[in-house]
């Protein structure tokens, strides 16, 4: 799987100079977008739905959480369509079929990478300092995008032979933030539902990103490890899965 790196490359060259190539304010959008949702967000969350952040502002809050959520769903999204978005490589050059959502979830890497320079100047306008917690942050990213990589494996799989997958998938990611502590903190949660809410592994995730940002804490250790253990068992079966979807593709597509 790591022997094409050259071809991933290339791949998040082309994903990104084809979105942005006749948009007037290219990549502009990757910023814009999310800032976007915050105001919007920040607006309800903020006057009409009192939403308690132990003294943080709304907007700080909420933006240190969306940010690695829109990675969460732009990543999922496209990796799950790359495999038919690129079915005209697939039935002429043999390449490994995972080449193409791992092409597709690193352009989404450049966006959240560009998206952490907004939540820097965040910090900078809201005058709050940075934590050595900070240096969590590429461990927590990496169960992130192991977590990330192995739905995204499984789900475009699936789309080559199921295009209703695509379809749905904008409701159920929608649905998924909802039931993630994203707009708001987990402690407004009813304590009878928390075993079955923290069952959704992107909830410590969460939590992690809020805790080393704004909180100057370690990420909760004890749901970390369970999430990081889920992480890499769906990693692994989703790799696998992929792997053995993928002798059919071209098939298919």
């Amino acid at each position: 799987m790591f022997n094409n790196s050259q071809v991933i490359k290339e791949l998040i060259k082309r994903e990104i100079k084809a979105r942005y190539k006749q948009s007037i304010l290219g990549y502009a959008w990757v910023v814009l977008v999310p800032l976007i949702n915050l105001v919007v967000m920040s607006v309800v969350f903020s006057f009409f739905i009192k939403v308690p952040t132990g003294g943080i502002p709304y907007p700080m809050f909420l933006f240190v959480a969306l940010v690695p959520w829109t990675f969460t769903a732009n990543a999922i999204f496209q990796a799950t369509k790359s495999v038919l978005e690129n079915k005209t490589i697939i039935t002429k050059v043999y390449l490994p079929r995972e080449v193409f959502p791992i092409g597709a979830i690193g352009a989404k890497i450049i966006d959240f990478s560009l998206s952490l320079i907004v939540v820097l100047i965040f910090m900078f306008y809201y005058k709050m300092p940075l934590f050595s917690t900070i240096l969590y942050l590429p461990l927590i990213f990496l169960v992130h995008l192991l977590l990330v990589t192995g739905i995204s494996f499984v789900l475009s799989a699936l789309n080559v032979f199921y295009r209703d997958i695509e379809n749905l998938l904008g409701v159920i990611l929608t649905a998924w933030m909802y039931l993630t502590p994203v707009v708001y903190p987990q402690e407004l949660v009813p304590e009878k539902y928390l075993p079955i809410f923290n069952l959704n592994p992107m909830t410590p995730i969460i939590n992690s990103y809020r805790n080393i940002v704004l909180y100057n804490q370690a990420p909760p250790l004890p749901s970390f490890i369970y999430t990081s253990l889920w992480a890499v068992t769906i990693f692994i079966f989703g790799y696998w899965f992929f792997k053995r979807k993928s002798k059919y593709f071209a098939d298919v597509v």
